[in-house]
């Protein structure tokens, strides 16, 4: 149900239409209408998890986290998956939309991310056997009797069946009818919060292992009543999550739903089972797919594919044509030119990025009077996105980087040690190891790049 910028009112349309703010082929730097809702660029921050809040509440860390998106012209920023429970939270620091009182942190940064131009947009899921987990600095396995030294505290945890999600976990309790009715119940109570926060998009989290995911998969749902067996069945209880969340949902914005397109694992979740999937969540109502993968087994992406660049751009394409439906790509797309011709090229209509191995440069050019941005090589030879500028104004080129000397403070801060190593090192290894070493480099060093970029601009 996506309708062209330049159109009023709502299309029931049963095709994709990329929004445009003229003519010309939809870019990086296009608007992206979605119901009555205008996303004034193809850009989209993808919800990272920061592992800071307390019982569930955002803090001074989160809005500074999602307030420089906001400053460096991104389109969507999505805040981290929240929980709808309190023993939904994937570890003690999740934030959480499970009572009132944590509305008000949220529309602080709702307030500021609509203020300077970006959509906020929430994810709001439930981890079910993945939950009662380690934050990533404390060792990231189960939480055990140990945590509770420094106060994180192990809880029981839930799931569609009593199948642990590696060995070493713990055997999770299976919902039963009446969990499942409040489950439900959950999911419509956090969505009404998250509108009274300022949402302006909710996506409900059904990839990456996560509890949904486990109804979904056949490889974690061994149940023998109505939300097991078939795909019918295990598609059942997700698919009564999204209707709820889309029917208090206000009808004039879009609801998106992120997906692992395929488990990657012998007998697991398929690419032809998403399609199934999304066909139905487009029945619904559900304006986009999210389009991810893996997760299943503990790790948050796909792992028997190998990570080149954009890895996960072509199950966003294959949704997007097999169901005619929106969709967003997601996956080392790190490089403007590389983003913008998956715009260009229809594989997706939105982008989305984490700041931790992604720096796409935005900037203000972007929503300007309709000069917009195009795809150009900077007098450095590296590729860059420049734009023109109008009644003087000055052309803008902010950059986003790691900040890890930020990350290593709030490390060190939680956990009282002097010296926490960030991964950022291992990381870029582990992607140059697969030939995209050149890619980082330009990553790493595309601010002082792109603000020496050329950028015309209009005398006044």
């Amino acid at each position: 149900m996506i309708r062209n910028a330049n159109h009023s009112g709502l299309t029931e349309s049963s095709h994709v239409e990329a929004a445009e703010a003229t003519s010309t082929q939809p870019n990086l730097f296009s608007p992206l209408s979605i119901r009555n809702l205008t996303i004034p660029n193809r850009i989209a921050i993808s919800p990272m998890c920061q592992y800071s809040a307390i019982e569930g509440e955002a803090n001074d860390w989160h809005f500074a986290h999602l307030a420089k998106f906001a400053l460096g012209g991104a389109g969507m920023i999505i805040v981290e998956a929240t929980a709808v429970e309190r023993d939904g939270r994937i570890s003690p620091g999740d934030l959480g939309l499970w009572h009132d009182d944590q509305i008000e942190p949220l529309r602080r940064i709702t307030d500021f991310l609509k203020a300077h131009g970006s959509i906020p947009a929430i994810q709001i899921g439930h981890a079910g056997r993945n939950a009662s987990s380690q934050r990533p600095w404390r060792g990231n396995g189960p939480l055990t009797e140990a945590d509770r030294s420094y106060g994180d505290v192990p809880w029981r945890t839930v799931s569609a069946s009593l199948l642990a999600m590696a060995p070493g976990w713990p055997v999770p309790c299976e919902l039963q009818a009446s969990d499942i009715e409040r489950l439900i119940q959950s999911f419509r109570d956090a969505a009404i919060r998250a509108m009274a926060a300022g949402f302006q998009i909710i996506e409900v989290h059904a990839a990456h292992g996560y509890l949904l995911h486990q109804f979904l998969s056949p490889l974690s749902n061994q149940r023998r009543d109505r939300f097991g067996g078939s795909l019918e069945n295990r598609m059942r209880l997700p698919l009564l999550v999204t209707h709820a969340v889309r029917e208090v949902w206000p009808r004039e914005l879009p609801v998106f739903v992120r997906i692992s397109a395929v488990d990657g694992l012998d007998g697991g979740w398929s690419l032809e089972d998403s399609l199934v999937f999304s066909d139905a969540l487009k029945a619904q109502g559900i304006d986009l797919i999210d389009c991810s993968s893996g997760g299943l087994g503990g790790a948050a992406t796909l792992q028997r594919v190998p990570r080149a660049l954009g890895f996960q751009v072509f199950f966003a394409e294959q949704v997007r044509k097999g169901s005619s439906i929106a969709t967003m790509a997601v996956g080392l797309i790190i490089d403007a030119l590389q983003a913008n011709a998956i715009i260009v090229d229809g594989r997706a209509d939105l982008i989305a990025i984490g700041a931790r191995r992604s720096k796409i440069p935005s900037g203000h050019c972007m929503r300007g009077n309709g000069s917009g941005c195009r795809p150009q090589a900077s007098r450095h030879g590296r590729n860059s996105m420049a734009g023109g500028s109008n009644g003087g104004r000055a052309c803008w080129m902010p950059y986003w980087s790691m900040r890890t000397r930020a990350r290593n403070q709030k490390q060190a801060f939680l956990s009282g040690a002097a010296n926490v190593p960030t991964g950022k090192r291992r990381g870029h290894r582990h992607v140059a190891n697969r030939g995209t070493g050149d890619a980082m480099r330009f990553a790493r060093s595309v601010g002082s790049r792109f603000r020496q970029a050329a950028c015309p601009q209009t005398q006044p």
